[in-house]
């Protein structure tokens, strides 16, 4: 229970569904936090829903788990010119490896949570609001912990759920989605934030002839594909960002067409699958972000997603989530570009 609207009613669902229910709230971060689900007045909320709910509330302090798993591998991506994804590596490995661990030893059969994802049997499915859909940042989850979790708003509407919500009086009815990185303070940003836990250096921008055409004030900042802050070419057309050379402080743009790739490679270390592994040359749909457009693809040894239509550049440390394209719904598995 994160203090959110959503986990609330996943909260009351089970509830409702005659379950023995507990819920918990993960103290993950020990900073400043504003962001809607790592702040003392999330945990309060969480707390609070609970009571109303007439089930017991757990806090589990995993603050040295999450610094250790997302914050500081965060930090270092950025150092290394990567641009990470902490939503997924949190549930990757806080939600639902040291949660899911935890509720199990404590004796419990299932860990439910309030993502608008489906489960259906050996399958995860997108949920069922487009606009709220997170299919994307569970796309990492395989049958070990499938088998275990129940996603159950994953079949309402956002509306719908919240609706809910008013109909049972619970105090998180109205409030608002989190949003952003939950360990960034607004007011500081992510350059605050970064600028405190590593040197941040200023870079020149070069076009694809090796003509400097500008400058950037952090390098480490600056992700593949960008375009804001780039500025024009002398032919009027707005710059991309090409690659980001950290060691070499520079930052290579190129016009529209330069900001299409066909192909990503995969770090096969990062490579995970729902189910079963694609065949080598198996088709998928390829996802590059939360609520990316999908895109048609074949999954070569590598692995490397070749694109049937030029797509943006995927930034490296991006997660590509891949679904079948039998079922555009089911997740198929996911890695992280290279």
């Amino acid at each position: 229970m994160s203090g959110g609207v959503d986990s609330s009613v996943a909260a009351a669902l089970m509830v409702d569904a005659g379950h023995d229910v507990e819920g918990a709230t993960l103290k993950l971060w020990g900073g400043p936090s504003d962001s809607g689900c790592c702040s003392v007045a999330d945990v309060d909320d969480a707390r609070r829903v609970a009571q109303q709910l007439g089930i017991p509330h757990h806090v589990f302090n995993m603050t040295d788990d999450f610094a250790a798993a997302v914050v500081g591998p965060y930090v270092a991506a950025h150092a290394a010119g990567r641009t990470p994804n902490p939503c997924i590596e949190c549930n990757r490995h806080i939600k639902f490896d040291r949660l899911l661990h935890r509720a199990t030893r404590l004796g419990f059969d299932a860990l439910a949570t309030g993502h608008h994802a489906r489960v259906d049997g050996a399958r995860l499915l997108r949920g069922a609001d487009p606009l709220k859909d997170q299919s994307y940042v569970l796309s990492m989850l395989g049958q070990d912990q499938l088998a275990r979790v129940l996603l159950p708003v994953g079949p309402m509407t956002k509306d719908a759920v919240r609706a809910h919500a008013v109909r049972l009086g619970l105090r998180t009815a109205a409030k608002p989605d989190s949003q952003d990185v939950c360990f960034i303070h607004g007011a500081e940003g992510r350059q605050g934030f970064l600028e405190r836990r590593l040197p941040l250096h200023p870079a020149e921008v070069v076009d694809q002839s090796g003509t400097t055409v500008g400058s950037v004030d952090a390098v480490e900042l600056v992700t593949v594909g960008q375009r804001r802050g780039m500025g024009h070419g002398t032919d009027g057309r707005r710059r991309y960002v090409v690659a980001v050379d950290v060691p070499a402080r520079r930052v290579v743009v190129g016009g529209p067409e330069a900001a299409v790739v066909d192909a990503v490679t995969l770090d096969p270390a990062t490579v995970t699958w729902v189910a079963d592994p694609l065949p080598p040359g198996g088709r998928a749909i390829a996802q590059v972000s939360a609520h990316g457009r999908p895109a048609a693809c074949t999954v070569d040894p590598g692995p490397v997603v070749r694109f049937d239509v030029p797509q943006r550049p995927v930034a490296p440390g991006q997660t590509v989530a891949l679904y079948d394209p039998a079922d555009p719904d089911a997740v198929l598995g996911a890695g992280i570009a290279a």
